[in-house]
């Protein structure tokens, strides 16, 4: 596994888990059940670890891809500062979480931690999921701003291109491509 690849399997990690640990903060609260509120800080704590560990993965990963086809240099260095705000996020995430958890016992202390672990976890995912599609947009540029994406033809693009291609042979005015049969436009015509 090299390390783009290792970047691309971990980076889901810390989105997910603040996303599943910040519901499952808010349902304890609203419940008022503790285990359910620990498990979710637990939760927001490894996942808040994970951003920062798959920070450190995005550099070597940059170095393989950056000078591949298709991969955009403005695209890999926005995603880049991006995804360090998403590190400090999680990071200071990962911190709050465990001094909830440290805290744990005193209730009223617990709760308000809780509160502002959840606001703070908020945030984050929304840092997270920016930083998520700067990362798409990296190698998906139907999904970079401004975009113009067209609805393929029936058949796809292989499809559309097949079209095209028998439009102009009956047309005349393109060749065949190589290793298709070599007719005149006067017989594609007819057979048309």
């Amino acid at each position: 596994m090299n390390p783009a690849h290792l970047h691309l399997a971990l980076n889901h990690l810390p989105l997910v888990g603040v996303l599943v640990g910040g519901l499952l903060l808010a349902w304890g609260l609203f419940r008022d059940e503790e285990p359910v509120i620990r498990a979710a800080l637990g939760t927001l704590l490894l996942a808040g670890a994970a951003a920062v560990g798959v920070y450190f993965t995005g550099e070597p990963a940059e170095e393989l891809v950056e000078s591949l086809a298709g991969v955009s240099e403005t695209a890999l260095e926005a995603h880049e500062e991006a995804a360090l705000w998403a590190a400090v996020g999680g990071g200071a995430l990962a911190a709050l979480a465990l001094v909830s958890l440290a805290v744990g016992r005193m209730r009223r202390a617990t709760r308000l931690l809780a509160g502002i672990t959840l606001a703070a976890a908020a945030v984050v995912l929304g840092v997270m999921a920016w930083t998520a599609n700067l990362g798409g947009e990296i190698r998906h540029p139907e999904i970079r701003r401004g975009a113009a994406v067209e609805a393929p033809a029936e058949g796809g693009e292989a499809g559309r291109e097949a079209e095209e291609h028998e439009e102009a042979s009956a047309a005349g005015t393109a060749p065949a491509p190589a290793g298709a049969s070599s007719t005149t436009p006067a017989r594609s015509a007819a057979a048309g």
